[in-house]
């Protein structure tokens, strides 16, 4: 099946404009139904809104807060509109909505988009089951329909839900597309600076991977050079009259899921500090573990926090921010947000320049990190690694004898669970023989369990002492040294 041309006004998303390009030219009789979701500002609408212009689909996108009644009214006058017949397209309840919905696909196959679905359900909880009852096998209507029924929101907990365990929707999908973020890679072409591995860097460590904060918040506006980077964070990051200033706090606003905001804002802040476990997070906040079991689950449940397992103890995970701009935000910018909030002169880049190391050590360094995992998943060769990567995560690795325990920030598995890699990350520091002599020490903890690595890793953001470059040289592949260039270019 080909697929549609693809907007010369994207960036990247091939996959995922190729998976809705089949899902909607699929010429075969009896409509489908589609559901596409993500975080906010990924590119969702951008792309349903495209594939509709490119086939002559019909987009609708609801209104927050609106009542059922004013809901069908606009979604009656929005297919009216669409297909040009006279008067006003009336539905008196969510059943001959979606009658009419499928109807549009009677003589042609046609994507039908309904954006922002959770502002729908809000108000009509029965939605989900009534286009289960459309979209039943045997029903005449939708037999006699090509309809390509796409259901689009930005809450992954609602969008994933609809179609898991009992819910209506679930075996009724035939496309079930999750828009991410772009990864540290896609991210530094997207704002141009593929050339400039370390400035692409510092900016991924700050706004991440989504592309809405280039092109709709900064107006394609990024760093002019290394030189340029405080003072970009400054103006378009740490400046109140700037849309990224209060973009953290409007994500969780905006979810549905997430009510009590300040406490899921207290979490974020304590994993941002550091405390990574559930104790941890509970004891920097106060509270009882049992007591925030459920704001780490919706937060979970939100994309804005993930449990990593733990690489070498069973039933242990750590938590993870998945967006640097709220790790940002928690580490550099709610610690002084008053102060921030009341523009003087010259304060704003004060308290820059008192937070960089806190940007260093709770933003940069664990993003860093991350990326460094990411490029052992996606990015680097078998003969790198020794094989193809299965798994990549981070652990803590325990000398019983010395009742110590070694922090491993790069743990690569096998798709047979063997062990591979393992490899230490440094932003800010040159990487010398005694890191390479930490890590063997680790190597040698782990051999004794009949465990052994067969790569050393070692990745730097500053660069490599002369004597690991020589040790490394003479490893015969066994020790690997991956500087920036490497990182954003190399495998």
């Amino acid at each position: 099946m080909m697929s549609l041309p693809r907007p010369s006004d994207m960036f990247d998303r091939e996959w995922e404009w190729e998976q809705l390009s089949r899902f909607v030219a699929n010429e075969s009789r009896g409509a489908t139904l589609g559901v596409v979701s993500g975080r906010r500002r990924q590119g969702k609408t951008f792309l349903l809104e495209a594939v509709c212009e490119e086939t002559g689909g019909f987009y609708y996108a609801a209104t927050e807060a609106v009542p059922r009644a004013e809901a069908l009214r606009q979604l009656g006058e929005a297919v009216s509109a669409f297909a040009g017949t006279p008067g006003r397209v009336r539905f008196e309840n969510w059943e001959e909505a979606i009658d009419g919905l499928l109807f549009l696909g009677a003589e042609r196959t046609v994507p039908v988009v309904l954006d922002e679905f959770p502002y729908l359900v809000r108000d009509a909880k029965d939605l989900p089951s009534v286009i289960q009852k459309a979209l039943s096998p045997r029903r005449e209507q939708r037999g006699m329909s090509r309809s390509r029924l796409l259901l689009c929101g930005s809450s992954i907990s609602f969008m994933g839900g609809l179609l898991s365990g009992q819910a209506p929707l679930r075996g009724r999908a035939g496309l079930e597309l999750v828009v991410p973020t772009f990864n540290f890679r896609q991210a530094a072409e997207f704002w141009g600076l593929a050339a400039e591995p370390r400035l692409a860097a510092l900016v991924y460590f700050v706004v991440g991977g989504t592309p809405a904060y280039r092109t709709e918040y900064l107006a394609g506006i990024a760093p002019a050079g290394l030189a340029d980077f405080d003072r970009w964070v400054v103006e378009y990051v740490l400046n109140p009259a700037s849309p990224l200033f209060r973009e953290v706090r409007f994500l969780l606003a905006e979810d549905p899921a997430l009510r009590d905001t300040g406490l899921y804002h207290t979490v974020l802040a304590a994993v941002a500090e550091g405390n990574a476990t559930r104790s941890g997070i509970a004891g920097r906040i106060e509270r009882k573990a049992v007591d925030i079991s459920h704001h780490l689950t919706v937060l979970e449940d939100a994309g804005l926090l993930v449990a990593d397992p733990d690489a070498f103890r069973r039933n242990r995970s750590e938590y993870r921010i998945t967006e640097p701009l709220v790790r940002f935000y928690h580490s550099i910018m709610r610690p002084y947000w008053a102060q921030l909030e009341r523009v003087r002169q010259g304060r704003t880049e004060r308290i820059w320049h008192t937070a960089q190391p806190r940007f260093r050590s709770n933003v940069a360094g664990p993003v860093y990190e991350r990326m460094c995992r990411v490029w052992c998943e996606d990015f680097a060769s078998e003969e790198t690694l020794g094989d193809m990567a299965g798994s990549v995560q981070s652990g803590v690795v325990h000398d019983v004898a010395t009742r110590t325990g070694h922090e491993v920030d790069v743990a690569v598995r096998g798709p047979d669970s063997v062990l591979l890699a393992i490899g230490e990350a440094k932003w800010g520091d040159i990487v010398g023989l005694g890191h390479l002599e930490r890590l063997e020490r680790v190597a040698a903890l782990l051999a004794a369990r009949g465990e052994a690595p067969g790569r050393l890793l070692l990745f730097s953001g500053v660069g490599f002492m002369p004597a690991l470059q020589e040790a490394a040289a003479r490893s015969d592949g066994r020790v690997q040294l991956v500087g920036l260039e490497r990182l954003y270019t190399g495998s």
